[in-house]
């Protein structure tokens, strides 16, 4: 385990962006800066930028190279269930992948009645609704109790860019955003890579909770698993030694994820209509700590500390040199 002394100090020094000027076609997102290059490929650098609630709220030390290392993790084990983009790994914190044509679509696999944002599971069963997604549930669930079976609910980004908002399978077919052969495909892959990664967490004394996949298609109109699979940013994992003890009592079980955030900003603020607070050092420290525990437990590999002596952003730019236009 990192000492959290090392995680402190390197609080001033996370990577916040990585906007370099010589590299092509600049696309920021929440937490990746992707760059297309001509040859069609694309970079995706994973900076330690951390959301929440659909904002950016902080930086955490280490994260972006847990998440780049988590998801080659799980695209190498998953590799003979579904195609995916990545292609190289010339950087702790990039992935050099093919550029595909992506599906409008996010598909959240879940196993339990848990969630703490607007578009949870269990959101929508704490305020009387007993169908999710097409998905009916039965009466008298409570929170985190394991659902009677795995169920699929697709999410899709509106036409006015705002939150993505949940559906019913047939709303995607419905409204030209994939066909019903592609929704098909990608409901049974789905399946199968959260079967898979349940199975490997289980290996390694977690419960894979819940995760989202995102696909797209490439030039030969074959799906292609995309973005980031089985990370602690898109997926909630729980300590299944200590699971049912905790359920039991009535208390949140142990997880290493973004869930522990969310929660501590419920304990703070309503997120969706108050400001929410600064995340103090401790915080962050304690949220670096799980994600790494995380990386190392699920994998069974050690977290490699980086060179501490060497900016991660110039680093980045080092191993990025052959991808700058020669002039």
């Amino acid at each position: 385990m990192i000492d959290p002394k090392i995680i402190a100090a390197q609080i001033p020094l996370v990577l916040l962006e990585a906007e370099f000027p010589e590299l092509p076609n600049h696309y920021k997102g929440k937490v990746r800066e992707n760059y297309d290059l001509p040859d069609g490929k694309r970079i995706l650098i994973s900076t330690d930028r951390q959301s929440a609630f659909d904002k950016v709220l902080a930086a955490v030390p280490f994260k972006g190279q847990v998440l780049t290392q988590t998801a080659k993790f799980w695209f190498e084990k998953t590799a003979d269930i579904c195609p995916n983009h990545a292609l190289e790994y010339p950087d702790p914190n990039v992935v050099i992948a093919r550029r595909l044509k992506m599906l409008p679509v996010e598909i959240i696999v879940r196993d339990y009645l848990t969630g703490s944002t607007d578009t949870s599971v269990w959101t929508a069963y704490s305020k009387g609704n007993r169908e999710f997604c097409g998905n009916k549930l039965p009466e008298g669930l409570k929170k985190n109790d394991k659902l009677p079976e795995v169920i699929l609910t697709p999410s899709t980004k509106p036409t006015d860019g705002t939150h993505d908002i949940s559906v019913v399978p047939s709303f995607l077919v419905e409204n030209d955003l994939v066909s019903q052969k592609q929704w098909d495909e990608l409901a049974s892959i789905s399946l199968k890579l959260f079967a898979r990664g349940q199975a490997i967490a289980a290996q390694n004394g977690l419960i894979l909770v819940d995760t989202k996949y995102e696909f797209g298609v490439d030039e030969n109109n074959m799906i292609t698993l995309a973005d980031e699979i089985h990370t602690p940013d898109s997926s909630r994992y729980w300590k299944a030694d200590s699971y049912e003890a905790r359920h039991a009592a009535g208390e949140e079980p142990e997880s290493l994820d973004k869930e522990f955030l969310r929660l501590w900003i419920r304990t703070k603020c309503d997120p969706y209509n108050e400001q929410i607070p600064a995340i103090p050092e401790d915080v962050l420290v304690e949220f670096s700590q799980k994600y790494i525990n995380l990386f190392e437990t699920v994998t069974g590999q050690e977290f490699q500390l980086p060179d501490l002596t060497v900016s991660v952003k110039e680093r980045i730019k080092h191993n990025l040199l052959k991808y700058f236009p020669q002039t």
